[in-house]
């Protein structure tokens, strides 16, 4: 399929033409945006109109003439396939269900709670608690789905995710402060996740969390075009915000390069990239005699992790985004770590645990704030290196066999590496 380009009609920091412009960036489509685009006035020109009936933004004109208009359609046009949900209907059906979720049930109140946090418009007291109260069921019906998934369609990023997490930038950077953020930490993952994707972060910036609703924030602003931005641009210029406290839910400010948590850890002489190496490439009946004689029992540890509820775990697939979701949250960390981490069962009575090992003879998790999202809820347990029982579980964590004891069978596994 040839690849599309076009011009995006839009005000600067709409965070409706986000959409779009993520997709583009997810497919490679060439869109370029128009500099001389005034809101008020380019809009209603004679020849946008005979393009844009309605006069609406954002919207989008293709080289070859096609034009379209409306956020979720604009974006599924650019989006590739896999932002659209991929071959099964039924991701394809879930990223429409979430787009429309995002303008039916998020957005009307965002923008009601949030605006007049802004500035950008006078608070009506009455709506702005109907709004929270909405937006109060909507963020707990998100967290409850995201307890079991990394991603609201599949076990990767899609429009649904994109939509969604768009519609809640204005709430998360404007109203939804510390103590409102504590109810939902399923959604505080999926969102942080989200916004520190490379491709998002290029078109929506470093998003800062709020620390106190309507103190503004330090990132972009959102609705009001010119007028918005230049209002904030002002409050700050007046009265610049003290540095915010730090949050254990705020995102790691990019792309500033922070210290190594590992700087004061001795390295020891075990080569993790060529264990890992060795593990990719041969059999376990090599390869795990070849960690036995490589392992550096001084300088690194092995753990064990249990999850810790279990008894929640529903779906096989969902349990598995549980993996992969964490496993994609710590990535900085695969240069000192390795794991094997296995889901034993079946549906509706499954459990997940693993073995790990890494640099250090400490609960590596706690050597940087960037690692902590998941590791609580799981049990961790150090195990004696030269102890037969350790080397019985390594083997059968290897190998990805036996079960877990519940007599649990093993199911399938992920290896972090």
């Amino acid at each position: 399929m040839a690849k599309v380009t076009g011009t995006l009609y839009t005000y600067p920091d709409n965070f409706r033409a986000y959409k779009a412009l993520i997709a583009a960036k997810y497919s490679g489509a060439s869109i370029k945006t128009d500099p001389k685009f005034v809101f008020g006035e380019t809009n209603k020109a004679k020849q946008f109109l005979s393009k844009f009936p309605f006069g609406k933004v954002p919207a989008f004109e293709g080289s070859d003439g096609f034009c379209i208009s409306e956020s979720n359609a604009i974006a599924y046009y650019l989006a590739n396939d896999t932002l659209r949900g991929g071959s099964d209907q039924a991701n394809r059906a879930l990223v429409q269900q979430w787009m429309s979720f995002a303008d039916a049930e998020v957005l009307p109140s965002a923008c009601t709670w949030a605006f007049p946090a802004m500035g950008v418009m006078k608070e009506n007291k009455g709506a702005v608690e109907k709004a929270k109260d909405d937006l109060k069921k909507a963020m707990s019906y998100l967290d409850q789905y995201l307890l079991h998934s990394t991603y609201l369609a599949g076990e990767r990023i899609t429009l649904a995710d994109i939509s969604v997490a768009c519609t809640l930038l204005l709430p998360y950077r404007f109203v939804f402060d510390t103590q409102f953020r504590k109810a939902y930490p399923n959604v505080n993952r999926w969102f942080t996740t989200v916004v520190n994707q490379p491709n998002v972060a290029a078109v929506v910036g470093s998003v800062q969390l709020c620390e106190k609703a309507g103190g503004g924030e330090g990132g972009k602003g959102g609705k009001g075009g010119e007028k918005g931005g230049k209002k904030q641009e002002k409050k700050k210029e007046k009265a610049p915000a003290a540095p915010a406290e730090e949050d254990e839910l705020a995102m790691p400010e990019m792309p500033k390069k922070e210290k190594d948590p590992f700087a004061a850890v001795p390295k020891g002489n075990f080569d993790m990239d060529d264990f890992k190496r060795f593990y990719s490439n041969n059999d376990e009946e090599k390869s795990i005699p070849y960690f036995w004689e490589k392992l550096d029992k001084d300088n690194y540890s092995i753990w064990r992790c249990d999850y810790k509820y279990a008894d929640e775990l529903a779906m096989v697939f969902m349990s598995c985004n549980l993996i992969g979701g964490m496993f994609q949250r710590l990535d900085k960390l695969r240069k000192n770590a390795f794991a094997s981490v296995c889901l034993f069962g079946e549906n509706n009575n499954s459990t997940i645990s693993g073995i790990w090992v890494w640099r250090g003879q400490d609960l590596a998790f706690e050597l940087s704030p960037d690692w902590q999202i998941d590791y609580n809820s799981y049990d961790w347990k150090k195990l004696d290196a030269k102890s037969d029982e350790t080397k019985k579980l390594v083997e059968q964590y290897f190998k990805w066999e036996g079960t877990d004891p519940k007599g649990r069978k093993f199911n399938q596994g992920k290896i972090f590496k």
